[in-house]
């Protein structure tokens, strides 16, 4: 079994060079870095982790119903941020994600795509 790509339909997506997500072998989910972009590709809440959160939740959500899944069929889980002690208050905002106990590691860094991010969320789902 090979590759199957995932596109949710949001018009951004066609314009950058990667899928929000990828089949592979017919039995793992490897999502991309999905950031705060709205369905036009403006950023959510600029600056704001809490907005931001919510949105990349929402983004998440998205690209698993395009691919027929479960958020609950999460195994590992990146989390990158640009400040650590904005995060702390935020975090419960994507609980959801953890619904499956994965595996996860949360990064700081410098600084994302745009200076207006300031979350990014991989996620790799094992499906049913």
């Amino acid at each position: 079994m090979g590759k199957q790509t995932i596109f949710t339909g949001k018009p951004w997506e066609q314009t950058v060079p990667h899928a929000p997500a990828n089949i592979s072998n017919g039995r793992l989910l490897h999502v991309s870095g999905i950031t705060a972009r709205r369905p036009d590709g403006s950023i959510a809440g600029p600056g704001d982790m809490q907005v931001q959160a919510a949105q990349v939740l929402q983004n998440i959500k998205d690209v698993y119903a395009a691919a027929n899944a479960s958020i609950g069929n999460i195994v590992r889980m990146t989390i990158y941020v640009t400040d650590i002690d904005a995060w702390r208050s935020a975090s419960s905002t994507i609980n959801e994600l953890y619904v499956s106990r994965p595996a996860a590691t949360l990064i700081e860094i410098p600084r994302l795509a745009s200076p207006d991010m300031v979350l990014e969320i991989e996620t790799t789902a094992e499906l049913d």
